[in-house]
């Protein structure tokens, strides 16, 4: 293990309390991969801004949490930052906006912010550009057990951006259809990037070194639902697969 995985496994073991507190919080949620991996490649942010290790997905270069620096380098110039909104307290939103306001280098994800569930700015300088409810989070406490069944409850999911930003309709729309879709599981990692390869030796395939086989690795699946027998497979090299019903 080189010094840079080193120094990523003793951030993760200092990650475990601000995790666990975050856990406790009802009104925290860790948004799905899928929604972040979309609005990362839209807007092509770099950082990731107010969770944890455990739910930072590895294809932002940089993370952090307030002035703590989870991962990634110093860098001077500004970076496209999507920001949880939901795993900040009051006191920290509230520190926070004069920096937002004066900014446009920012996205946030966010549950509604009014009453009645109804769309409110949180600050003047702030534009919402998607909304739905759907399946956007994962599971408490779902890093214990590695679970990547998303939350089935209802939850409105909201993205805002600064009144300074402009975004063509077709970006508005891929975010909007990232948000509606109902995927029952969220999609894991399987970009190029550095993290990404220390991200998928965790799991169990990759204890398991299915990774580093050489060839083709396939997996397969069937089941039995209601009178139907479906099937489907996966080619792990390709990241493609198939499915019928019979």
């Amino acid at each position: 293990m080189n010094s840079e995985s080193s120094a990523l496994g003793a951030n993760v073991q200092n990650e475990l309390t601000p995790q666990n507190r975050l856990d406790k919080d009802k009104k925290h949620r860790s948004f799905a991969w899928k929604i972040l991996r979309t609005v990362q490649e839209v807007f092509q942010a770099t950082k990731y801004q107010e969770d944890t290790a455990f739910n930072i997905p590895p294809f932002f270069k940089n993370a952090g949490r307030g002035n703590e620096r989870i991962w990634g380098g110093e860098i001077a110039t500004p970076q496209q930052t999507v920001i949880n909104w939901s795993g900040l307290h009051e006191k920290e939103k509230l520190d926070l906006i004069p920096t937002l306001a004066a900014t446009d280098n920012w996205i946030f994800l966010t549950q509604p912010l009014g009453a009645s569930n109804k769309t409110q700015p949180p600050f003047r300088e702030a534009q919402w550009i998607a909304r739905a409810d759907g399946k956007c989070s994962k599971h408490k406490g779902w890093w214990r057990e590695g679970q990547d069944e998303l939350a089935t409850h209802s939850m409105i999911t909201e993205i805002w951006i600064s009144t300074r930003g402009k975004i063509p309709e077709t970006t508005r729309t891929a975010i909007q259809e990232a948000l509606e879709a109902d995927n029952a599981k969220d999609t894991p990692s399987f970009g190029s990037e550095d993290l990404g390869d220390i991200h998928r030796a965790g799991t169990e395939a990759g204890f398991l070194g299915i990774y580093n086989l050489p060839g083709a690795v396939y997996a397969t699946d069937g089941s039995h639902d209601k009178g139907v027998m479906g099937a489907g497979f996966h080619r792990l090299d390709e990241n493609r697969g198939g499915s019928c019903q019979l």
